[in-house]
């Protein structure tokens, strides 16, 4: 068989278009099973990203409540001893104050009889 017959070259375009053709249909669909389960995993990502975003916002919510309330509970704590040591140190000076007035007037006393 001699390659210039016109039947022979009918079959090769034939088979280069089945070939092509075949080719054109297993990649597209390759492409469209791919695109398909890219969506799927990208879906069960994203549904398994918001469940673990959800758990973490509760966690950090009960920490800064928790946090809020112990912050607020030392607040008052401190307050309370803050207040109290300035009311010891307003006590203190008082007494500072009258220890200074007796020693005044002892010195004025003592340097006044020489």
């Amino acid at each position: 068989m001699r390659l210039n017959d016109p039947q022979v070259w009918t079959l090769i375009g034939v088979f280069a278009a089945v070939m092509l053709g075949g080719m054109t249909l297993m990649t597209t669909q390759l492409s469209r099973i791919i695109r398909t389960e890219v969506d799927r995993i990208d879906g069960t990502l994203s549904a398994r990203m918001d469940r673990i975003d959800g758990t973490l916002s509760a966690r950090m919510d009960r920490i800064d409540g928790s946090l809020s309330a112990r912050m607020d509970g030392l607040d008052g704590t401190l307050s309370a001893r803050i207040d109290g040591v300035d009311a010891r140190l307003g006590r203190i000076e008082a007494k500072v104050e009258d220890l200074d007035k007796e020693l005044t007037n002892l010195a004025t006393r003592f340097w006044r009889s020489q």
